[in-house]
């Protein structure tokens, strides 16, 4: 994890400082001459040596680092800096601690929605397997993870919102500040983003829980007399869990990155909705931090989605 973090945090930078712009230029207003954009790149450090940049970038990760030292008024960035944004004004680490709440009431919240019919409706269908409700709940999984999320929101806001005026336009606020309103502003969100991960899971569930109860365990366990509740959830979806659980890890770490699409569609203040601005902006030092957030936390997913598997299954501690 630590050598993929140092590759990751090597090629971020290096890959955003091969993008073409000058973020120099970018920062320099209307007012612009070669010569202020000269002293723009000085005070950026982009006159520097790439490798001296990017151990410059890393020690303020650790340790804080002063922009401009120069300057009459240097720009201190405490620890943990991921740089500074000229555009904003502000530290890169403070934009994202602002935003970061946002996507992570919209992923929990989604989380829990599509975990909770993904796997109940999965484990349904593979106990009316070939039966009417195994074909519906099919067919509507298989509907609902053909269409984009773009469109589910766009249809939730029309009807939902416009048309029938169940719900008002969201409008985000804290949960701790107004829980129904904060409640009213998540749903529909949280219903566009359950949807599509609802019925891959729905699908995947099913799959493992039939493959599952064929298996000799399963067979053992009911020749002893067991509940066939017992049998299902103790026996089978546990013994079936691990691809779950590697897809839930994932997917939950990939939506706290930024869910771009909700968030830009139903006006959420979050990290997908900063990280379309900064490109918008081209705020190198803004799209950096967050390209080095969103694939940490998933690298960190993935250590998690490891250790879980030890507590799952005890064949992979013996292993």
């Amino acid at each position: 994890m630590i050598t993929l973090l140092f590759l990751l945090s090597v090629a971020v930078f290096v890959l955003f400082n091969m993008l073409p712009g000058d973020p120099a230029a970018l920062t320099c207003g209307r007012a612009c001459s070669p010569a202020i954009i000269e002293a723009n790149r000085h005070r950026l450090g982009l006159d520097e040596p790439v490798v001296t940049q990017y151990v410059k970038f890393v020690t303020g990760i650790f340790a804080g680092r002063t922009f401009s030292p120069e300057s009459p008024e240097p720009i201190v960035c405490n620890a943990p800096c991921l740089g500074y944004s000229f555009n904003r004004h502000e530290q890169v680490m403070t934009l994202i601690a602002d935003a970061a709440p946002v996507t992570f009431w919209l992923a929990i919240g989604a989380f829990v929605l599509w975990i909770a019919v993904g796997i109940s409706l999965g484990i349904f269908a593979a106990l009316r397997r070939g039966r009417w409700q195994d074909r519906l709940i099919m067919g509507v999984s298989i509907t609902g993870y053909s269409m984009p999320s773009f469109f589910i929101g766009l249809l939730l806001i029309f009807f939902v919102i416009l048309k029938w005026k169940f719900l008002p336009f969201p409008s985000y606020i804290s949960p701790f500040e107004n829980p129904f309103q904060f409640f009213q502003t998540m749903l529909l969100p949280w219903i566009v983003l359950a949807t599509l991960s609802a019925a891959f899971y729905i699908r995947l569930t099913r799959n493992q829980v039939l493959e599952v109860l064929n298996d000799d365990f399963v067979r053992t366990a009911r020749a002893k007399g067991l509940p066939e509740r017992t049998v299902v959830v103790k026996h089978a979806l546990r013994a079936g869990l691990t691809p779950i659980v590697t897809a839930a890890g994932l997917d939950l770490a990939t939506l706290l990155g930024g869910a771009i699409i909700s968030e830009n569609i139903f006006s959420l203040p979050g990290l997908g909705s900063l990280a379309v601005g900064s490109i918008l902006d081209s705020d190198l030092p803004l799209i950096t931090g967050i390209t080095i957030l969103t694939a940490t936390i998933i690298i960190f997913a993935n250590l998690v989605v490891d250790l879980l598997y030890a507590v799952i299954d005890p064949r992979v501690r013996i292993t």
